[in-house]
Order: C-alpha cells, then structure tokens, then sequence
C-alpha cells in the first residue's frame, strides 16, 4: 500500500490492531520514516499532532476504550480551558504501560462520574475537581463552581462515591471550606475572615437584576442592600474586567444597593480593616432603615 494513499484514509489516531498485514507494513514505514509517532502501545498520529491535546486525548479512547481521563486534562477539555497540561492522567484497572507525556492510575470510577466529549471518557467536572485539590487546592474547587459545570452538591456525591481513597481528609476540609460556594481563592479568604468575625446574613454570588443587566454580587446583605465586591488580580490587570467593574458597580447603585470594594491584598494584609468597614457600613444601613422606619 503507498503511504500517501493510507496516510489520506485514516484520521489523525491510528491503531495497528486495526489494519490488516498490508496496512500494519504501511504504517512501519511511515513510523521508520518519521511521518507517524507512537503516542501508546499500538497507537500512532501524525508527528505535526503530537503535542494536540485534543489528539493525545482521543488516543487513549482508540488504545483503550474502558480508560478515563483525569487531572489536569479532564479538567481542561471540560471546565478549566486554560489549565495548563503537562501529562494526561490516565485511570483504568490494569498494569500501566509506558508512554511519554501519559500518566497512568490503577483506579476505579464510578460510572456515574464518567463523562463522554466525543468519544473521550473524562472523569465528571465534579470528581475532578476535588481530584485536582491535591496540585492547586481550593482554584479546583472554586473555577468548576464558578463555571456552573458543576454544583457543590454534586462535589461532596463525588467524594462520598469514592471513599477510602488517599487524600480525602484534605479533600474533606476543602468541600467544607467551600460550603458558602466561593467563585476565586480571594472569594474564598473573604468568607474565611466573615465566618471568623461571626459576621452572618450574607449570601455569596447572588444574582440580581439591575437596569435590564443580570449580575452577581460577591457578597450581599440582602436585607441592608449592601454589596461586597472582591478585586483579585485580574480585576486589576485585565482591562475588559476593570471596565466591566465599574459598569457592574454603577448598576448596582442605581438600582439602590451601596458597594464596598476590597483588594486582595487587603483581605491578606488588613484583615481588620476590611471587617471594621463592613461593620460601620451595616451599622450604617441599620441607622438610615431605622430612621426611615420611625419617618
């Protein structure tokens, strides 16, 4: 068979359990000449799309369809699109092979928290999520919050369904630390400090809708019409978002709520700063409701 006539009719992952004698010496060739790189045992894809996640992912589904991608990559193809992938995590009852740029668990899922992209098996957004607290911690937790891909809920019925496992006390602590659903790391210090000052009646990331515009407020005293808006980095750097702040915060004004804004430097430096000011500014909406009630 020519090389330019099989390479033209196969995809961009080959598997030499499925060709016939004629295409297994075709595909030989192409390897010895470096057109095809093997990717797993008996899976090759053209040496241009190597380095493809997307390709590297579909590779493990052609080599072994019962397999399941977890980690970093799962994470990436469903949830985190810029979580950065240095090795596909592979799960799948059996001794693991050896494969550059795979690594591999003898590990069972659960089948209720395998997911299909295509003809990929991902772990759920949920049970990655808290697989993925042991190298980034709480950003796992809080980016799959954030993009709705999964609730809280569906957080703790993947931890429960997979007891026993190595890691899970730390896990445990950072569902429980993650019961108020902060959407950033300084979303989630800032509840840490409230929780600390038994400061309550707050409710995190709540939706309102203001002048034809939907938003969501960090954190709000809904019965004191108070907004607490919390700036990371990005708040900072990114110009789009700095813009979109300021629109956010002129909308929430209008619509009769007052704002406070924190830094997160100042939610690590001035801890005390932040929940004196939030402590005046109630204490301030109490007085202006109680004069407006003996009015």
């Amino acid at each position: 068979m020519k090389l330019e006539t099989f390479l033209d009719g196969h995809g961009p992952v080959i598997c030499r359990r499925e060709l016939d004698r004629a295409g297994q010496r075709t595909l030989e060739s192409a390897v010895a000449a470096g057109v095809l790189v093997r990717l797993l045992p008996g899976t090759y894809t053209y040496r241009d799309g190597a380095s493809d996640l997307a390709v590297r992912a579909l590779a493990v589904s052609r080599w072994q369809p019962d397999a399941v991608i977890t980690g970093r990559a799962a994470a990436r193809l469903t949830f985190w699109p810029t979580l950065s992938v240095d090795a596909i995590g592979v799960a799948r009852r059996a001794h693991p092979p050896s494969a550059l740029g795979y690594r591999f668990h003898q590990r069972r899922i659960d089948p209720d928290f395998i997911v299909r992209v295509g003809d990929v098996r991902l772990s759920a957004p949920a049970l990655t999520a808290i697989d993925l607290v042991d190298e980034v911690g709480g950003d796992a937790i809080d980016t799959c919050l954030r993009s709705r891909a999964a609730r809280l809920e569906d957080l703790w019925s993947a931890f429960r369904a997979h007891p026993d496992r190595p890691g899970n006390t730390a896990r445990q602590r950072m569902l429980i630390d993650s019961r108020d659903r902060p959407w950033s790391a300084a979303e989630r210090l800032s509840h840490r400090l409230l929780r600390a000052a038994h400061i309550h009646g707050w409710t995190a990331n709540h939706r309102v809708a203001a002048r034809g515009k939907e938003y969501f407020i960090d954190i709000a005293f809904r019965g004191a019409r108070l907004a607490i808006e919390i700036d990371g980095r990005l708040h900072e750097d990114d110009p789009d978002i700095f813009e979109n702040d300021r629109r956010r915060q002129n909308g929430l004004v209008l619509a009769g709520w007052r704002v406070l804004r924190f830094t997160y430097w100042m939610l690590v430096n001035e801890p005390d700063y932040v929940i004196s000011t939030i402590l005046a500014e109630l204490a301030s909406c109490r007085a202006v409701a109680s004069r407006g009630t003996l009015v």
